[in-house]
């Protein structure tokens, strides 16, 4: 017999300020009814995605026994791989929560039916091959597979979180898109680049007409550019008529990236309203051109006009930013997107607290379909770099949503510790 921590009342979140349009957690919620979920992940050490947001769960959200309890309770897990890093089975000892060989035995809990009241997927991190278009192959749709296969067997159906990007392929995050629609599953998933601070705390105007988008990023290709991806698509969704969908993608590398710049593919002033907005970046002392060996170029058009322009400058930037100009007065407007660079990570608890409304009301917090546009624009952005750089129509990314989702600045982070503090 496995034994479980007990359940708790939960003194929920004192924060005065919001994400998602939400009341505080403590103003909105009160005492609640505790939700168990069980994690599917592809490996737990410390540090990983699956450290970072499901031991908050555990160790409350600022990973040291001192913060806010979740209302979320872990009560089983399946790890896909076990490194030698592994903290997992630490935790569960200490926590009180199975480890299962298998991911319908972490959903029922080993009684043969669904005995859960949400999915966590974190597949992220782990020794798993690339594709050919250079995207890490994390088996996203084995997992959702078989925890689908349980609920079809149970013949009901909860809430699923799915970290970062729904598939790295199209296929895969279409095929689980649809299902989740067919089954009538409550799905989100996605970056915590859309909740995290901002600097200054701006927004695009609810709305209004926009022109282009101009983002900075850094980090591998697919891994951190997916996090502006979503930034950037948080934006973009805002304004007038909602999001229409993107028509084509190209992924400019090297030396046709400065050429991009020189023929004007992306808006200079906007480029340096997102340039002047980090803090971090290179003194000007050596040439933008020689100070970034290998920049990146992801533009993005949309099927009404708008234009999204993406550069990955390693070298150069070691931060996130963005500017956007409206279409109706040219005006501009640009902020630094702003993570804690340092253990608890707090702007995963901001990402948290939209998954723990989800699986406590089974309402979505943010559409789904936002990170089903960045998965598959990802993945086109990736295959056109593989193809040399060509310009890819998206006729499956010309699909139309809206979202009443908006940005609010999150409390003040409290101090970090190092990130290899254990």
């Amino acid at each position: 017999m496995h034994i479980l921590r007990p359940p708790v009342v939960l003194l929920l979140w004192l924060a005065s300020a919001t994400i998602a349009g939400a009341e505080p957690h403590n103003d909105r919620l009160g005492k609640v009814h505790i939700k168990k979920v069980a994690a599917v992940v592809t490996e737990y050490r410390h540090n990983s995605h699956a450290d970072i947001i499901i031991s908050r769960l555990l160790q409350t959200d600022t990973l040291d026994g001192k913060g806010n309890d979740s209302p979320l309770e872990l009560v089983a897990l399946y790890t896909d791989q076990r490194p030698t890093s592994d903290t997992s089975r630490m935790l569960a000892a200490s926590h009180r929560f199975p480890i299962y060989d298998t991911i319908a035995g972490a959903l029922t809990l080993g009684t043969g039916k669904l005995a859960v009241d949400g999915v966590l997927i974190i597949g992220e991190h782990g020794d798993y091959p690339r594709s050919e278009s250079g995207n890490t192959q994390y088996p996203k749709r084995r997992f959702f597979e078989e925890t689908v296969d349980v609920f079809r067997k149970s013949g009901r159906v909860v809430p699923i979180f799915s970290d970062k990007h729904i598939a790295d392929n199209w296929a895969d995050a279409k095929f689980i898109y649809d299902t989740t629609r067919e089954l009538k599953i409550p799905m989100m998933a996605g970056s915590s680049l859309p909740t995290a601070w901002r600097k200054p705390a701006a927004d695009v105007e609810r709305g209004a007409p926009l022109k282009e988008i101009v983002a900075l990023t850094f980090g591998s290709t697919d891994h951190y550019g997916f996090h502006a991806l979503e930034f950037v698509q948080a934006l973009a969704e805002q304004r007038r008529g909602g999001e229409t969908g993107i028509a084509a993608v190209q992924c400019f590398t090297d030396d046709a990236v400065w050429d991009a710049a020189d023929r004007g593919v992306y808006d200079a002033e906007l480029f340096q309203a997102a340039w002047d907005r980090l803090p971090r970046r290179t003194n000007g002392e050596v040439p933008l051109r020689e100070a970034v060996a290998k920049p990146i170029l992801f533009h993005i058009e949309y099927a009404d006009g708008l234009v999204a322009n993406v550069l990955e400058l390693n070298g150069a930037v070691a931060e996130w930013s963005a500017a956007w100009r409206y279409a109706d007065d040219d005006r501009i407007e640009s902020a630094q997107f702003i993570t804690q660079e340092a253990r608890p990570g707090m702007h995963f608890t901001y990402l948290l607290w939209g998954v723990e409304d989800m699986m406590l009301s089974g309402q979505p917090s943010w559409p789904v379909e936002r990170t089903l546009m960045t998965s598959g624009a990802l993945d086109a952005l990736l295959t056109s770099r593989q193809k040399g750089g060509v310009r890819l129509p998206t006729p499956q990314l010309t699909f139309a949503y809206d979202s009443d989702w908006r940005w609010q600045a999150p409390p003040p982070m409290p101090p970090g510790r190092p990130w290899p503090e254990q």
